[in-house]
This record gives C-alpha cells, structure tokens and sequence, in this order.
C-alpha cells in the first residue's frame, strides 16, 4: 500500500498542483486548507504531512507543534518565506525538512521519497525490538529483557507473547490464540492457552509486579495491555 500523504496549504490552487502528481505517483493524499481541517484529520495517521507555514489563524509553526502532540511523521514545510530564521524555525518546531516556493514537484516527489524511505528503514530496524512498558521483546532473537535481566520463556510462551504484544489492545479468544501459535490443524485443546498464560504472568511479575501486561477480558479472551 503506498504512503498516505496530508497537504496542508491555504492556496487551493498548489494544493491541487501537489495532489495531482501525488497521486499519479500513486500516493493516498489528504487535504486541508488550515490548521482546523489538518487537526480533525489527524486520527486518519498520515505518513507525512507537507506543511504551509502563512495560513490565516493558526500559521503552520504553531500547527507543527500542535501536531507534534500527536503524530511523529516527517513533516515538510513549504513556504515562500526564504530566510535563515525562517528555516531555522521551522525545524526547531518540529519540522524535518524546509522547502521554498516556488519549488519544482521533481524536488519536492524526491525530497518526499527520501524522507518515506528513512522512516521505512528506521521503521524495519526497530520493529523486531519492542518497548512494552519495562519490557524490551526482540521478536527474531525471541529474548525478553526487564532492564538488563532476561526473562526465561518456552517457544510457545514467547509466541503467545510475540502475537499479543504485536496486536496491543485487541482481544483474542483462547481458540483464536491457538490457532496463530500452534497453527489450525493442530491436534491439542485450546483450553492449554489458559495454563500459557499463567506461566508467562508468574514469570513477568518476578521482575515487574506492578504492571498489567496481558489482561483477561472475561467471557471473551486476552489483550495486551498496549
């Protein structure tokens, strides 16, 4: 699936310039016209938002701080103001990258693909190490770490935790889980889900009594506590 991209300018006219040839790069493309249409689309978790900085009210510095609050994406600004402070500014706010009108598309599908592919590099390292509270899971090392202790699992107990934790919040039945570790045809009861569990709560709480990691939803299943 290609990178979903959110266009905030209050120029209509380049924000369709950009969209176009975004989208004929085969892109997914928001669009807002100022800060309170850029905001209420935020939920929709764009990978990259290329950022105006003159739009009446909120102007985009203070937009890029704003949204700072809530999305970690590459943010590129556009704008035609050109000075040193300028562009010192805008990435001290939060900004990645600062690009002056008028610029060619040519620069700014490169300058886009460069910071899509960072995130995807950055991305692929870290996803097989993942922070869980106190919790440190390397899913291809299949280790679990509590600060620098390493926490002793069985294969089936880290692929229950390794399913989990890559699902936070989503509730599984003890049928569903079995199915995913042991695999469909599998020959055993999922009723040993229950017995898994418990283990891996006795072995987590030794070194972290305090915090829930996965939870009973009773009459339903389990959830990792994201």
């Amino acid at each position: 699936m290609k990178s979903k991209i959110m266009l905030v300018d209050d120029e209509k006219d380049i924000v369709t310039f950009m969209r176009d040839s975004l989208e004929a790069e085969g892109y997914q493309i928001l669009v807002a016209y100022n800060s309170e249409e850029a905001l209420r689309q935020l939920p929709q978790q764009p990978d990259l938002i290329v950022l105006d900085i003159m739009m009446p009210g909120m102007d985009g510095y203070q937009l890029c701080e704003e949204i700072r609050q809530h999305v970690s994406c590459p943010i590129l600004f556009v704008s035609a103001r050109n000075t040193e402070h300028d562009r010192i500014k805008g990435l001290v706010v939060g900004g990645d990258d600062y690009i002056e009108k008028p610029f060619s598309l040519k620069e700014l599908k490169t300058r886009i693909f460069a910071h899509l592919r960072r995130e995807h590099r950055n991305s692929h390292k870290a996803y097989h190490r993942i922070h869980a509270k106190n919790l440190i899971i390397d899913t291809l090392a299949y280790e679990v770490f509590y600060q620098n202790e390493k926490l002793a699992f069985t294969y089936r107990e880290f692929e229950i935790i390794k399913f989990l934790v890559m699902h936070p919040n989503q509730v599984f039945s003890k049928e569903q889980i079995y199915e995913q570790v042991w695999g469909i045809d599998s020959l055993g009861d999922s009723t040993t889900i229950t017995e898994h569990i418990k283990k891996i709560r006795a072995k987590i709480q030794k070194y972290d009594p305090l915090s829930t990691y996965i939870s009973t939803v009773w009459g339903v299943g389990y959830k990792w506590e994201g």
